[in-house]
């Protein structure tokens, strides 16, 4: 079971036109969002990665004996 939610604000014509996607497509509209976010390109994930590891790399914690 997954454990994340996201909240999005939109226009009721815009969640209404979701729905009606997901209903055509016979799947729920988490299943559409969530395909929509595999399509991204991983050079978004890679980025975030990247800048957190140069983040902890760049503070060091001095150990005083």
């Amino acid at each position: 079971m997954k454990d994340s939610r996201l909240s999005v604000r939109m226009s009721i014509r815009r969640l209404n036109k979701l729905r009606s996607y997901a209903a055509t497509k016979d799947k729920t509209v988490t299943q559409i969002v969530e395909d929509w976010v595999d399509r991204l390109p991983n050079i978004l994930v890679a980025s975030v990665v990247e800048t957190e590891s140069v983040k902890n790399d760049a503070d060091p914690v001095a150990v005083n004996p």
